[in-house]
């Protein structure tokens, strides 16, 4: 068989975490079994339809590097890839339904359906009534005399079961009573529902699995019955398990971000994105935690999927985002912050400034502290901004320490500072700690308060380079400032 994945998502909203799983593990799956990764546009609600959720749909994946080998934007022998673009291929399936009788015409008002729901809410009851499925041809043409144009309804038989195996679920059993009695399948306005469309889609598209979230796992049932009523061949499939927040709940906005824009803004780089959703769900073995997108294609195994649902864990994205910026190259580092400092208005867009040098050097020092890019405008604050007021007297005091004796710290750090040329780290270091001896304290209440009266805060890049790249004077002038708090 050749493998043929699709990832079919609709344009009506961002891509979110949920969805790129889906998609990279379609991706991925594709890339192992040598097969191919279909991109469809399912954009037949068209009121909610929107041409930016489209756009978004192609920057994300650019930005992950996952490309299809089919898809609207690049074409292929099964289109086109727009849903809107083939309702005449629902109508053809529809039309085959209602002649092998296993479809109907239903003519009820939205008004008799809303009744419908309002008592089967208050009795229990759940879905359509069936009103029109013994309908006959005098009775239908009299609907149509009023102007009333029909929906599309399955017919769900009375008896039996739909079944199919599931890759990661084993057998899955629906008995036909428990399923909601004949969905519509093709809408008034000639546009399928999701059922029909999805069905027809993979079967003309020749969709060899089918890889989506187990949220849709009470659709597959009915998705069943339909192949067996056009008599297609289905697909086989695989239901993922839900992506959940630390509380079991699905993933979503109150656990923070969930889109993708979102983490492209906050500084996340996009191989340790695909990284870390590549764990949820799936591990390759019980150590190995790093793989390049390279390596998953060549690694990735349905049979490794797990079926317990995969917590999102926004610190072990950023465990993953930081240590991937560590490993980047400098001219790397300098180019993905850039346009965070430019936001905050450190280096103008002109790229070949003096700012940017100051930036260029520092890079060794705020690589080893960004867990994400966006935290690069605070660590370097100190460089382009005057930080004396944004700290009072009594941050720059240690716990066991009052305010004279950490201005004592101070007074006697100065000249320490005053007489540097070349910042030699571990000489510096060496002469707080014989600093913080002759006081009878320790190394950290000679550090902290320095630290506070240079950087402007508690958290920085290391206290020496940042010296170094702020300047003796500059320097000086800070723990002047911090002395006359005090």
């Amino acid at each position: 068989m050749t493998v043929r994945v699709r990832y079919a998502p609709s344009p009506t909203g961002l891509q979110h975490i949920g969805g790129v799983r889906t998609a990279l593990f379609n991706y991925l799956f594709a890339r192992a079994n040598g097969g191919r990764f279909v991109l469809r546009i399912e954009d037949t609600d068209r009121e909610r339809y929107s041409q930016a959720a489209l756009q978004d749909i192609y920057d994300t994946f650019a930005w992950l590097g996952v490309s299809w080998d089919e898809g609207p934007d690049c074409g292929g022998p099964y289109g086109p890839y727009f849903q809107s673009q083939r309702l005449d291929r629902y109508r053809r399936a529809a039309d085959t339904l209602l002649q092998e009788e296993k479809a109907y015409e239903c003519f009820c008002s939205a008004k008799r359906l809303a009744g419908l729901r309002s008592e089967g809410a208050r009795d229990g009851v759940v879905g359509y009534d069936r009103h029109c499925r013994a309908l006959n041809e005098q009775q239908r043409s009299s609907y149509r005399a009023q102007g009333i144009t029909p929906v599309v309804r399955l017919k769900i038989p009375d008896q039996g079961a739909a079944a199919f195996d599931d890759m990661l679920l084993n057998t899955v059993k629906r008995k036909c009573k428990d399923l909601s009695p004949d969905p519509i399948i093709l809408k008034s306005d000639g546009f399928p529902t999701y059922h029909l469309a999805n069905v027809v889609d993979d079967h003309e598209m020749e969709i060899s699995h089918v890889l989506r979230a187990q949220e849709w796992l009470s659709s597959t049932p009915l998705h069943i019955l339909l192949y067996e009523a056009l008599q297609y061949e289905p697909p086989r499939y695989c239901h993922l398990p839900f992506v959940t927040g630390k509380d079991g709940q699905k993933l979503s906005k109150r656990h923070g971000a969930t889109s993708v824009i979102e983490f492209r803004k906050q500084g996340y780089l996009p191989e340790a994105l695909i990284n870390y959703i590549a764990l949820l769900g799936w591990s390759y073995d019980d150590s190995r935690e790093y793989f390049s997108l390279a390596e998953l294609e060549k690694v990735f195994s349905a049979e490794k999927l797990n079926k317990a649902p995969a917590v999102f864990d926004y610190k072990k994205l950023e465990w993953f985002n930081g240590n991937y910026i560590r490993e980047s190259s400098d001219e790397r580092v300098l180019e993905l912050i850039r346009p965070y400092l430019q936001a905050a208005r450190f280096i103008p867009k002109d790229a070949d400034t003096a700012e940017a040098g100051v930036v260029r050097a520092a890079i060794p020092l705020v690589k080893e502290r960004l867990k994400t890019l966006s935290e690069a405008p605070g660590l370097l604050r100190f460089l382009f901004e005057d930080v004396t007021g944004a700290y009072n007297a009594e941050e720059l005091v240690p716990k066991e320490m009052d305010a004279a004796g950490t201005k004592t710290i101070l007074l006697a750090v100065r000249p320490l500072i005053a007489a540097q040329d070349d910042y030699d780290g571990e000489a510096l270091e060496a002469e707080f700690r014989a600093l913080a001896d002759r006081h009878n304290t320790k190394l950290g209440n000679v550090m902290m308060p320095l630290r506070v009266a240079v950087t402007g805060s508690r958290s920085s890049p290391p206290l020496v380079g940042s010296l170094r790249l702020l300047g003796t004077e500059r320097a000086l002038q800070r723990v002047d400032a911090a002395i006359a708090k005090l």
